[in-house]
Parts: C-alpha cells; sequence; structure tokens
C-alpha cells in the first residue's frame, strides 16, 4: 500500500454555507430584562451584544400579587432601549419570551402591551416550557448531560430531566429567589420538600448531578471559585460539591459589600439573593438526593434557540463548531485546521475519542496567533483555549488544548501556569506531542493545504515516517527537519524520510 495519498480530485470539501443572520432573544425575567444578539453559525453563534437591566419584575409579587411601578417603569424602558438596539442592528429575526412574574401577577398585561406598542411580540412561556427552555439549554451546551437540570430564577424554579440527549420529565415550582425573600421566618426546607413530595420529584435525583441554570446560582459558583482561587475564570462546567454549598450558605452573611464587590462577574443585583440562593440549593440538593453539582451558563435563551435547530445541526458538537468558526475568522485558510487534524491523527490512534476531539479542536485553532506578534503567539495561543467561549469542554481539557496551542506556537515543551494545576503530567505531555506535530504540520505546509493532501505521516516501528513526493522533495529544508526531529525525539522513535 502506497504510503501516499491520494489527491481527491475536488480538494478539500468546502464547509456547507450556512445562515449566519443575526437573531436576538428579548428575556423579561423576574429578575432582569435581558437582550442577548447573537451572531454565527447557528449551533453555537456568538453573542454580538448582551446587556440586562436588573428590574425585579418578581419583588413583591408573593406579598401583593402585582409587579411594583418602579419596576414597571424600569422593564418599560429596558424594553425601549432593546427594541431600538435591536432596529440599528439589523437583526433578521428578534424573539421576546416573559417568564413567572408577567405570567404570574396582577398587571403582568401592562408590560406586554407596553412591549407591542414597541413592535415587540411577547411569548408568555408556561412553567413547562421554560423548564424545556432551561433543559435544551444545558444539552446545548453539555450534550452528554445525564442528570437533573435545576434552573433558578427570580419568579420560579424549573426541574428537568435530561438524559440521552433528550428531555423527559419537567416541572415548575414558585421558588424563585425574589419569592423566596418573602418566606423569610417559614422553615424553608419542610416547604420546599413539600412541594417536591407532591410533585413526585422526591429522590428523583439520586446518584445523579444537579445541574445549575440561573444567575443566582452561577454567583454562588463564582464565590466558590474566588474562595478556592480557582484559576480558571469559567463558571461553566464547574463542579460545587454539597460540602462546599454548605460553607457558602454558612459565610455569606458574613461577607461585607466590599468583599462581595471584588468578586469578578457578580452583579451587585445578585448579591442579596446569594444567601437565599444557596439556602434553596442546600435543600434541593437534599431532598433530590443529587451526589453533586455542575454549573451550566447555557439556559433559558440558549434552549429556545437549540429547540428551533434541526436534528442534523443538534448534532453537530458544538466545541468542534466553535473551534471551527474561531479558526474561520482569525486563520489564514479556513480548510487548514481539518486537513491538519488529518494528517496528524495517524500518530494518535491510541487516543480516546474523548482526546481526539480535543486534539481536532487544536487543529482548528493552529492558526490563531498567526497576526498576533511573534514574541507573544504562544501565549495567545494559551489565552484562547483557556479563556475562549467554548463549551461542552471540562477545564483539564481546556488545560490539554492550551497545551497544544502553546506548544504549537512555539512556547516550547514546559508547562506554563495555571495548566500543571488543571490536568495531570501524563495529560499535557500528550498535547504536547499533539502541538509538536501540529508545528511540524504548519512548517512543512505553509498553511496551506496542498502539501498536507499529498503527504503523510505515519508511526513505522521506531520511526516517524513522512513521505513526501519527489516534486515536494524540496520542502523538506532544515526548519521542517529539526520540527521533525523534535516529534520523533517526544515520541521517543526516530524521524525517517520517505521519499
Amino acid at each position: 500500500m502506497s504510503l501516499f495519498p491520494r489527491k481527491s480530485p475536488s480538494g478539500p470539501r468546502p464547509e456547507p454555507l450556512v445562515d449566519r443572520a443575526r437573531v436576538a432573544i428579548i428575556d423579561i425575567g423576574s429578575n432582569s430584562v435581558r437582550l442577548v444578539v447573537y451572531e454565527g453559525h447557528p449551533r453555537l453563534p456568538a453573542v454580538l451584544f448582551n446587556e440586562k437591566v436588573m428590574a425585579g419584575l418578581g419583588r413583591g409579587l408573593a406579598a401583593t400579587g402585582a409587579i411594583d411601578s418602579a419596576s414597571l417603569a424600569l422593564a418599560r424602558q429596558a424594553l425601549a432601549r432593546f427594541a431600538a438596539v435591536v432596529r440599528e442592528m439589523d437583526v433578521a429575526t428578534v424573539r421576546t419570551v416573559a417568564t413567572a412574574a408577567v405570567r404570574d401577577a396582577a398587571n403582568g398585561r401592562d408590560l406586554i402591551e407596553a412591549a407591542q406598542a414597541l413592535g415587540l411580540s411577547v411569548e408568555i412561556l408556561s412553567g413547562e416550557q421554560e423548564a424545556a427552555g432551561a433543559g435544551h439549554g444545558v444539552l446545548s451546551g453539555i450534550p452528554d448531560a445525564d442528570g437533573i437540570v435545576g434552573d433558578l430564577g427570580g419568579g420560579s424554579l424549573e426541574l428537568v430531566r435530561v438524559t440521552g440527549g433528550r428531555i423527559a420529565d419537567r416541572v415548575s415550582f414558585p421558588l424563585g429567589v425574589l419569592r423566596i425573600a418573602g418566606m423569610r421566618g417559614k422553615p424553608l426546607d419542610a416547604h420546599v420538600g413539600k412541594l417536591i413530595a407532591k410533585a413526585g420529584w422526591a429522590g428523583r435525583g439520586k446518584g445523579l448531578p444537579l445541574y445549575l441554570v440561573g444567575g443566582s446560582w452561577r454567583a454562588l459558583a463564582r464565590l466558590d471559585m474566588v474562595r478556592n482561587v480557582y484559576p480558571l475564570p469559567i463558571a461553566h462546567q464547574y463542579a460545587l460539591e454539597p460540602a462546599a454549598i454548605a460553607r457558602l450558605a454558612r459565610s455569606i452573611s458574613h461577607l461585607d459589600k466590599a468583599q462581595l464587590r471584588a468578586i469578578p462577574g457578580l452583579s451587585s443585583g445578585r448579591t442579596a439573593t446569594l444567601a437565599d440562593a444557596a439556602a434553596l440549593l442546600g435543600v434541593l440538593l437534599r431532598r433530590l438526593e443529587s451526589r453533586t453539582t455542575i454549573v451550566s451558563a447555557y439556559g433559558l435563551r440558549e434552549g429556545l434557540l437549540y429547540a428551533a435547530m434541526d436534528a442534523e445541526t443538534r448534532a453537530l458538537d458544538p466545541l468542534i463548531v466553535g473551534a471551527r468558526e474561531e479558526g474561520r475568522v482569525l486563520g489564514r485558510f479556513p480548510e487548514h485546521g481539518d486537513l491538519l487534524d488529518r494528517w496528524i491523527a495517524p500518530l494518535f490512534a491510541s487516543d480516546a475519542p474523548s482526546h481526539g476531539r480535543i486534539r481536532h479542536a487544536a487543529c482548528l485553532l493552529a492558526d490563531v496567533g498567526w497576526r498576533a506578534n511573534p514574541e507573544f503567539r504562544a501565549e495567545r495561543g494559551l489565552e484562547i483555549a483557556l479563556h475562549g467561549n467554548w463549551v461542552a469542554i471540562e477545564a483539564e481539557e481546556r488545560a490539554m488544548l492550551a497545551q497544544a496551542l502553546f506548544t504549537s506556537l512555539g512556547g516550547g515543551m514546559g508547562h506554563p501556569a495555571p495548566l500543571p494545576r488543571l490536568a495531570p503530567p501524563e495529560a499535557l505531555r500528550r498535547a504536547v506531542d499533539w502541538g509538536l506535530a501540529m508545528r511540524l504540520g504548519q512548517r512543512l505546509s505553509g498553511g496551506l493545504a496542498g502539501p498536507l493532501t499529498r503527504s503523510s505521516l505515519a508511526l513505522h516501528g521506531d520511526a516517524v515516517a513522512l513521505a513526501l513526493r519527489p516534486e515536494d522533495r524540496s520542502l523538506y529544508a532544515e526548519t521542517v527537519e529539526k520540527r521533525h526531529s523534535a516529534l520523533a525525539t517526544a515520541l521517543a522513535r526516530k524521524p525517517v524520510l520517505i521519499g
């Protein structure tokens, strides 16, 4: 069998055309009114604009049954601004949804009429629809999620069973953080336990994780990250263990405003609800018998987008889609990342599929540092991997992605901070190998498709064999030879050139 791949007569397959028109969601929640404008690939559209107003529509709802006048005024002002923004941005599709506060308030119709006067058509989501949206949101960002989704808003709490990429049972409770504030003095554990038992959800999370959706629970995670000096400022897929939640519940009341303001990403509007959010979470874990919690940055809004996708789009890996989009924007040649992954893959046939997708993402991002100052290309790759808006990726996998990019962009074989705190040495060493292979492919091909389609890289006995066609032999100059040798040495083999 020839070591030289046959050149496809059609060249690299072009990416299918997808609709990248701007879409927007205006979410009239019980705590905040928010506008998010998205643009890009429908499976993982990038956030183009994100703004919220902490209107507190559900603040007095438990006591009065109505939205107070100050909150209504704030919400009307926010909607007027948001309607103007989407017009200026030429948004193709705007979806406006309202949840528990508007749904339950005696004067909720006033806000709907104000929105309609601005040209916004408001959908009032039922508790079940809200729950479904939260479940779909978690599946959008964590496709293999298997457990209970808990979406805590200002006016309600939704629980959803997710498994096998689908949502199953769902239920909604009047347990939003703004309602809990009006229940002080009542036994929260007994009240929540009664509601959950009556709905048939007691013990439903036994042995399963509880996926946390909602700003108040994300705020708890950020507080825990600061207290633990966690090296990665990404809340998505951060695990909060029951013991940590209990510690937070005990300590929040002892934190002053200055300490809370110092927490990155924690808005002042959330600080007042932290204690209630922690108390409810502790009760919920006991009543559901869930073993741990996992934070999801994706919720209702992302779930509405996900539910509208066709099955083929839903099935796409969001990490690979996101990395390919980033490479398309920042790289030189859009087809290069996929080709590079296929070119180096024969060296890493023993990798688990979970590692294979991280390697693929690294190859798609291999060019992201090209336009940076040459002295900082490696650091640029490190930063994009660690802090990029990726989903369906855990902290250890981010570290492997960062190591591969750092090495491929000339950072060397060392493990820069904070990678050793996020991944074990053997995982980082494997990522170094990926980076060296990527670095060889980048230098040999100059970032172009042709040399990769006409050559191959493989393990042959104790050698890393690079096969070149005779007409391409001139590509194997000193710089390529050095990178070939570095890769072979890292793999405890010798470099061999064929052709």
